[in-house]
Parts: C-alpha cells; structure tokens; sequence
C-alpha cells in the first residue's frame, strides 16, 4: 500500500503502466465495489447513478478549465470525436499528427464520402502547417512517446479561424490545463484520472460549430418523459450529446475527479515530470517535461518485465508512464533493468 497526495493505493512497486490504464485510490475503488455490492442487492437504480455523472462531469470541466455546461459526457473518446467529425461540412480539411493514435485521426478519416479531406504533419511541421486547415485535431501529450503539442501555436491558429479539437487523455490528470479557448477537449477516465473504463467527456467551446448527435438517446433528453416515441426533443447545450451514461465506470469517475480536482496540479505535475526526467537522465536522454517517456532499446521490454516493471510497447518502443502514485523506488528498479 502506498499513500500518495492524501490518499492511499494497492499499487505494486514498478507499475509504470499509467498511461495503458491508471490504479485507482483506494476510496475510488471502495466506491465502485459499493455500488456493485448495493447492486447485488437489488438495491439500486438507475436515478441512483445521475450524481456521480454530474460529479464526473463537473470535475472534468475543472480540469480543463471550462464551466460544466460546455461538457458532454460519453463512454470512449471515439465516440465523442466521431459527433465533431459528422458535424463538420463537407469537403472540410482537417489536420492530424502523423501516427497520431487512432481515436483522434480514424473519426475524421472515416468522413472521407462527404469529401472530408484529412492530411498528416510531423511534429517539427504541425503548427506552421495548422493555419492552412479548417480544424486540427492532435492529442495534447501524444500517447506514444509523451510530445507535448506547442499549445500557444494551435491558440494561435484558432485566433485566426482554424478549429482546435484536443484530446487530453494523456495529459489531464498529471498537469494543470486552462483550455477554454479550444473548440473542442476531449478525454477519457481510465487513464491518468484514475477511473474506470467508460467514462470520457467532451468540452464544446460556445462558438465552435456543433457536433452531430448521431447516437442520440434517451439520456441527452435529460427529461424522463423522452424516453418513448417522437419527435426528437435533446437537451439544449452539449449535454444533448450525452450518452446513456456506463453506470459504474461513472462511479469511479465521480469519487476520482472529485478528488483530484482538489490538487495542486502543478505540484502533482512537478512530480510526475521530475521522476519521468530523473529516468531519463539516469538514460542518457534529456529531460522533456513529460510523465510519458518512450526507450527504444534491444530487448527492453523483456528486461522489464522479468524485473517487475509493468509498461507497454507502442509504436516499436517500451513506453513507460509516471503518476502521482509513483516514487524514486520505481525509477530506479526500471533503470537497474536497462542497466542504466
């Protein structure tokens, strides 16, 4: 058991898989168990779920830094993507990081019929080529080897009508964030807020062109009577977007945001980063300012893990992932590994 930021976690020394999937505190995983065992009971239902959505959904908006009204609340950030990519006009020309992760680019490329036209920029390119575009869409952090997106540059490029769509799920969680000027953030809870699968939102900036509801359901309506029979009636707002909420993922969701909306983000990023560069230094790499650091090494992956490491291979590296639930004990077992 380790006690990090006020609260505790059955995390193992060397879990450096965050970035995969996060551990839950302890009271966030009591939550979830609760609601399961009240379930087994027969003793709850579904209105029962309403406040945890509202509490998750709150405290996605304060990570982010918008009010809760802009924010639609889903299950997978594909799905919440795939609503902007419907609404945007035919023939529109989107912008996307080559090799960015799927979610972000495949909504978009699967609009090709209407003539949405999608090209990829390098890292180095990306932000001189953005102007050029009717939208962006690029993941904050990128999921594979933690690179961090000049933010100032994509404001810049909204600032003269380029559309910004970012997706935070890599990001959100380990680092303050004030993205109120984006168009679109969307991000996922299994991740670095620590929740179970099937919790993720999406921030709707009050100017930017709507999104397609195209799974339109009973639960965007947020009015009971809605749930039988014609004519289509959606709550106003991006709530309109809202999926029929994954109950107990929104239970995990709710306990953990609210948690961590109550930390001092930049001291928790501070930390993260500092045991990410410490790994790298310890590495020969430079620091990057990053929880997400990528090794690409012979037979990495196979030294890690027979020495306890829990990590990842992407996109032909070992990724490895550091969060507030992490110390000194896990770099230095992970670099021992790699005979750093």
């Amino acid at each position: 058991m380790r006690e990090a930021f006020g609260t505790t976690f059955d995390v193992p020394p060397g879990y450096l898989n965050t970035a995969a999937i996060g551990v839950p505190a302890t009271a966030t995983a009591a939550a979830v168990g609760d609601a399961v065992a009240r379930w087994g009971r027969g003793g709850i239902g579904p209105g029962d779920f309403d406040e945890a959505v509202e509490a998750g959904r709150r405290g996605f908006a304060r990570l982010i830094g918008v009010d809760a009204a802009r924010v639609a609340v889903g299950s997978t950030a594909s799905q919440l993507v795939g609503a902007v990519a419907a609404g945007l006009p035919a023939g529109s020309r989107v912008l996307v990081l080559r090799g960015e992760f799927t979610s972000v680019s495949f909504p978009f490329a699967a609009q090709a019929d209407r003539g949405v036209r999608v090209a990829e920029a390098g890292a180095a390119e990306f932000a001189d080529r953005a102007p050029d575009h009717d939208l962006v869409a690029i993941s904050a952090v990128q999921s594979a080897d933690g690179w961090r997106v000049d933010l100032d540059a994509l404001r810049a490029a909204r600032a003269g009508g380029t559309r910004v769509l970012l997706d935070v799920s890599q990001v959100a969680g380990w680092a303050p964030l004030e993205l109120d000027w984006a168009d679109y953030v969307v991000g996922v809870g299994y991740k670095w807020l620590l929740a179970p699968r099937g919790a993720a939102w999406l921030s709707v900036h009050p100017d930017a062109p709507p999104p397609r509801p195209d799974a339109a359901n009973w639960f965007a309506a947020h009015d009971p009577s809605a749930m039988y029979g014609l004519p289509l009636r959606l709550a106003g707002g991006p709530a309109g977007l809202d999926l029929s909420p994954v109950w107990f993922a929104q239970v995990g969701a709710g306990a953990a945001l609210d948690w961590l909306t109550g930390l001092d983000l930049a001291e928790v990023a501070a930390h993260c980063t500092g045991l990410a560069d410490r790994f790298r230094g310890a590495l020969g790499m430079a620091p990057a300012g990053s929880a997400i650091v990528a090794v690409d090494r012979p037979d990495a992956a196979e030294r890690l893990t027979r020495a306890g490491v829990r990590c990842s291979v992407r996109a032909g590296a070992v990724r490895l992932s550091f969060h507030l639930y992490n110390t000194e004990e896990d770099v230095d077992l992970a670099v021992r590994a790699l005979g750093g």
